[in-house]
Formats: C-alpha cells, structure tokens, sequence
C-alpha cells in the first residue's frame, strides 16, 4: 500500500471535512440505518428486527452485481455484498450532490498510483447491472490501485482530528434506527467525499469519474469502514429497547443445527460449557441457558423452536425423551448455538427480557445416528417462575447409558428395514412397485415398456439429464415369485391402468415418493384397484389390505410415510425392495423405456365456489347427439389446423369417433419429451370421454394450443355452432 505523508492528508482533510455536513444531509435515513448496522451484522449480534440488514452478506453476490468474495478488490467485494435497491437508492439520493461539492482545495495524488496502463482494457458487465457497480468495476480495470487508495485514505481521515468530530454520533439520539442512521450516514458522507477528491486527482479521464462511479467506489469504501467501526455508545441500549418493543408471542424458527462432542445449547453466550447429563440423560441447565446433550458426536441435527406466551396445552407425543427445566436469563435473548454458527434465524430468538423460564426439551432419533437425518429436537420457551424439573418421556437406550440405567428392550419398528433407502439412489424420488403372480414380460407390457427393447440405465440418464426431461422408464428384477419395478423419479407405477393390468393374475402394490413430500400408496388384485391414497393417519382399507397397514401410524410424518409405505407393499405382497436389489438392479444396466397411458378422462364437475359459466350452462341444453358432433368437430379442426386435417390416423379417428390402435400408440408417444403435435392427439383423446358435456370443454381447451394463432377463431366458431345447435 502507498503512504501518503501526513501533510498530504491533511491537505485533504480540509476540503473534505467541509464536505461532510452537505453530503449527510442528503442521504436518507432507512438506507443510511442499513449500512450502519453493518458491524452487527458482520458480528453476529443482531437481534430480530424489522428493518435490520441481516441477511445482506447471503444476499451478495446476486444483488448489486458486483462480484463479491474474490478478496481480489476489497472495495468491490464490499460493494458487491449489497443489495441492489440499497445501491441504487443511494446513486439516486447522492447522484447531483457529487458536483455540488467543493473540493477544490484538495491536493493531486496522481504521484501515489504511478503511470497508468496503456493500451486496451475490456470490462464485462452484466445487464441490468447499477451504474455504480460498472463506474467502480471500470475505475478498478483502468486505474490499478486507485480503489485501495481511497479506502486507505478514507480510513486515515477517520482518525484525524479535523473529521474524527463530526463522525460521532451525540448522546441526545437514543432512537435504535436514529443512531444506525446516523452512524451509516456520516462514514458514507466521509467515503463520497474522500472517493469525490481523489478520483478526479489520479490522472482519469473525466468520462471515468462521472457521478455514479465516484459513488460506486464510495459506497464500497463505506461498507468496509462501517464493518471495522465500532458502534456508537449508545446503540447496544437502543438496540435491545427496539427488540423489547417489536417482540410478539408466540413465536418459532427451525433448522439445522451443526453439532460437535455431542452437544448443543440455548443460551445467552456462545461459548457451550462442559455439562454432565448423567441427571436426566438430556438437557442441564448452565448460566444463561441450557446444553443438550445429542446422540451423533459432530454433524448437524434439525430442531423446532417455540417461544410461548404460556406452558404449552398438552404433552407431545411422538418424542422419545421428554424434559422440562427453568434457567434463568440475565438480559435474555439466547440463540441457538451450534459448534459453528448457526442460520440467523435461531440467533436471539428466546425473549429480550431478564428472568426466569421454563424450556421443555423434546428429542426424538438419538439412538439412530448411523442412519442420517433421524436426530430431531423441539424446545419450547415460555417466562415462568423457577420450578423443579419435570420427566415427560424416557425411553431411549443413550439416556439409559447416561442416566446409569439398564438400556430398554425397544422392539424396531418394522420401517427400519428401509431406511437404508435414505442413502441410496432412490433417496429423492421414486415409485417401487412389486407384482406377483406375472412374468418380467408381462410386467413390462403392463407398465407400457417394450421387453424387445432394453437400454443401458446409464444411456438412459445421460440421455434425460441432457435433454432435462422426465420421461419415464422402468428397471426390473425377477425375485422368483414376484417382479420388482424401479423407476427413478417416476410414478407410472402408482396409476391405475398400470395397477389394474399388472395385476391381473395376482397382486400389485406401490409406493410413491418424491423430494416434495408428496406419497401415494397403492394396492391392487386381480385387475381390481383396491386402494391408492396419500397415506395420511388412519386409511379405510377394505379387508384385503388392512392387515397390510396394521401397526404404521401415517400421522407421525418422522417415521417416514414412504418407509413405511414399503412395509406395507412388502406385507401385500409378500416381497419388498433390499440395497442387494437394487445392487442387482444398477449392475446390470437394464431398463426400459416406457409409452405412458393417455390421461384419465374425468366427468364434468363445478368446483364449490367457481362462479357461473355460461358456456357450460349453454352446453347443458344440448342433445348428447349434438355434444359428440361438436367434440369431434373441434377435434378435427385441432387437426386441420396444425396442418394434419388429411392424416391417416386421424381421419380415421375421426371417421370412427374413438382412437384406433394406430392413433392411440401416436397420442400415447405425444407426451413424451418433444412428442408430435401432443395437443391434437390430447383433442382427440379428450373427445372420447363418456360424458359428453366434458368432451366438448376439455376438447376445446386442448384444441385451442393446438390451433395456435386461430384459437381465437376455433373457439367463435364453436360458440357459434352450439349456439345453432341450441333448442329453440
């Protein structure tokens, strides 16, 4: 870094100083409060309230468009760790101040930088990008060190006594946005007024230090002096009473929490002390708030976090230990604290106020940690008098080991056979489906799949990731007796066509799942669909499936609805899905590309609340006769239309008034990734529907894609043949 002497800066400090009062009084204050809560951001020490800039460092590298995190350009990465609207709030506040500005005393600095590079330079920048990031970005290519310059130089005047005045902020502003306000206001002003008198005085073209760059280059500088400045006296006060008046009840966050020598706390610190759990096996009270003792030694684990304006109604259940204690808070606000810091959200969430409270600490997977994503807590916080601990729940085998007890017999729950499946390829998304009774062949025609016809597995996922489809396809193993069918983020298995013909000469049963939490389970036998649910609590199965589900809660979501739903496949049909299987199955590197069935063709029904649709009500007047001629008429004009009025297939689908054998395999291969003209054949298929009122909407709401810029006229001309066709 270059030093300036002493004399130089304080050449500079002058013009600057006088500088100050005019450019603050132009900044506003809900951005000025932003930037100058930027050293508690940087800190951590927040607490949750509106307005605050928590969450600007995520926010960095895609907001202003400024590159941040490179370490390269300190001042870039600064400004670039901003948000867009806060950038372009303060060009627009400060833009026509910059020339306003007096700074003609200031001296040339030209000497400090040495020559400037020759030749061309180029600069990227994205669109949409503020103008103050591409004047700083353009600064930093074309005059190499003259950003560390004015950061530097701005740093130094900090500290001298002509400006170091009027950067405090006085004591008789005790308001919490006032004093962020204030604070962010006048190290800005001390950076645009530092960026405005050395720019133009560095051997730069004019063009290059227009406005915009000049606040570019200051507002990076800005950010970097206000994370090293300490905040004002009075803020940590002002801070705590804003929290006090903004905190409503009740309250939660989740998340996860990383965790290491088999601890977490809630506490007011962030240091976690030693704590001995051989007491309740769970949780121990330290000063300031409580550790928690995990099953998994380093890792993370998720949790539930309630702050309550009263004990909670009832005990849960579901949780495996159960125990409640008091602690008190010396000022309040504890955070969750992990071995690493934690997400912003479970930072100071308990009350900002001193006193007594009660947190009652659920635990739920502290034996399963070998399996992933099992270990789950709750904590629920409400301000109560000091009172004795209570045990709500103590049953799992480590808080035997730690209580010195002899470790429960604990029968597994018959999901655990699965939950190998968490780790494995299937782990997101996913349908297995088990058939009996059927040969591979027969199993493969029934999901639509041509066993003449198999593929590499591994061609077939090149081939979608590249294409970014989802068409579907199937992988299967003879498990001598049954049929095993795997599709990776499929679910042809949990449709009923499929069911209904798989099952034909015994059972099918499936499971679906994917990476939204959505399942369906299914069973079928002897070509008869019997159930296909969500599973959610209690199911109404008829009596062959009921002893399937017997003992699987489906309401407690932490057992796993999927998992579970596999036991019940495998009790339906006597076979399940184990990490061999699918061993089998990936080494092999078969499958199967699957046609899917055209979609089910569903009667016309008003949903509770739709308003009145005269068209409809139109429709409903007409003759059956006369609602099949305007279907199929607005079928062949999807066709006509999209130019394919004299296909074959079609006009003898039309001829015929129901798909034939050829045009059905067409319409069924439309739907795939890039499928021909998938709107007419989905026109066609929809004319087929037993209820005729459906079969003219749902044929003219397909016609109308298919027939692209003339939907407009397919549709007047289907309103005016109905409406000759009405009684009169």
């Amino acid at each position: 870094m270059v030093e300036v002497p002493d004399a130089v800066l304080a050449e500079l400090a002058g013009p600057v100083a006088t500088a100050l009062p005019l450019i603050v009084a132009r900044i506003p204050q809900a951005p000025a409060a932003e930037l100058g809560r930027l050293r508690v951001t940087a800190d951590g020490d927040t607490w949750p309230t509106r307005g605050s800039a928590v969450g600007h460092r995520r926010m960095a590298r895609f907001s202003s468009g400024a590159r941040s995190g490179r370490g390269d350009s300190p001042v870039r990465d600064a400004l670039g760790s901003l948000p867009q609207l806060l950038v372009e709030r303060l060009l627009g506040a400060l833009e026509l101040t910059v020339p306003e500005l007096d700074l003609a005393g200031a001296p040339d600095l030209t000497g400090f930088l040495g020559e400037p590079p020759t030749g061309n330079v180029g600069v990227g920048i994205m669109s949409g990008t503020s103008e103050a990031v591409t004047g700083a970005v353009t600064l930093d290519q074309i005059r190499p060190g003259v950003l560390p310059l004015v950061a530097a130089l701005a740093r130094r005047l900090a500290d001298h006594p002509r400006v170091t005045t009027l950067l405090a902020v006085g004591p008789e502003i005790t308001d919490e946005q006032e004093i962020a306000a204030a604070h962010g206001a006048v190290r800005l002003a001390l950076a645009v007024a530092t960026a405005a008198a050395v720019l133009p005085r560095v051997g730069v073209r004019p063009w290059a230090v227009e406005p915009p760059a000049v606040l570019g280059v200051a507002i990076g500088t800005a950010v970097l002096l206000l994370r090293e400045a300490p905040m004002p006296a009075g803020y940590a006060a002002a801070q705590l009473a804003r929290a006090r008046a903004e905190y409503l009840l009740p309250r939660g966050s989740a998340g996860s929490v990383p965790v290491s020598r088999h601890r977490f706390a809630l506490l007011e610190g962030t240091e976690i002390p030693e704590a001995d759990f051989d007491g309740n096996g769970l949780v121990v009270v330290v000063p300031g708030g409580a550790v928690i003792r995990t099953g998994v030694e380093t890792g993370h684990v998720r949790i539930l976090l309630r702050v309550l304006d009263g004990p909670p109604p009832d005990v849960a259940t579901g949780w495996e230990e159960i125990v409640e204690v008091s602690w008190r808070a010396a000022v309040g606000g504890a955070s969750v604290v992990g071995s690493d810091p934690v997400e912003p959200h479970l930072r100071k969430v308990t009350p900002p106020w001193p006193g007594d409270y009660r947190l009652r600490v659920h635990a739920r997977g502290r034996d399963d940690t070998d399996e992933g994503d099992t270990e789950h807590y709750e904590l629920a916080v409400w301000q109560a008098p000091a009172a004795p601990e209570t045990v709500y729940a103590r049953t799992d085998r480590l808080g035997h080991r730690l209580r010195g007890e002899p470790e429960p017999a604990r029968p597994e729950r018959p999901e655990t056979a699965y939950r190998w499946l968490r780790r494995s390829s299937l782990a997101e998304a996913a349908t297995v489906t088990v058939v009996t009774v059927a040969d591979v062949a027969d199993v493969l025609r029934a999901f639509g799949a041509d066993p003449a016809r198999p593929e590499s597995i591994r061609a077939i996922s090149e081939d979608l990731m590249s294409r970014q489809s989802i068409d579907p396809w199937v992988a299967v193993l003879d498990l001598g007796g049954a049929v095993l069918v795997v599709e990776y983020n499929g679910w042809q298995g949990s449709n009923a066509p499929v069911l209904t013909r798989a099952s034909a000469g015994g059972r099918a049963a499936s499971m679906f799942w994917n990476v939204n939490a959505v399942t369906r389970l299914s069973f079928a036998e002897h070509g008869e669909v019997l159930l296909s649910v969500e599973p959610f609590a209690d199911l109404d199965a008829p009596p062959q499936v009921a002893s399937a589900l017997a003992g699987l809660d489906f309401a407690d979501y932490h057992r796993g609805k999927w998992l579970m739903g596999l036991v019940a496949v495998q009790r339906f049909t006597g076979h399940g899905i184990t990490a061999e299987d699918l061993a089998r199955i990936e080494a092999a590197d078969i499958g199967f590309w699957i046609v899917p069935d055209l979609p089910t063709l569903y009667p016309r029904r008003s949903k509770p609340g739709d308003p009145p649709d005269r068209a409809t009500e139109a429709l409903t007047g007409l003759p059956e006769p006369k609602l099949r001629d305007l279907a199929w008429w607005a079928a062949a004009e999807a066709a006509r239309y999209a130019g394919l009025g004299k296909d074959p297939d079609i006009v003898a689908t039309v001829a015929a008034r129901a798909l034939t054998s050829e045009a059905h395999l067409r319409a069924r291969r439309s739907q795939l990734d890039g499928g021909e003209h998938p709107w007419v054949w989905l026109a066609l298929h929809r004319a087929t529907n037993p209820d005729p009122v459906a079969a003219v909407t749902d044929t003219v709401e397909a016609a109308r894609y298919a027939a692209g810029p003339y939907a407009a006229n397919l549709v007047a001309d289907v309103r005016a043949r109905a409406d000759r066709s009405a009684p009169r």
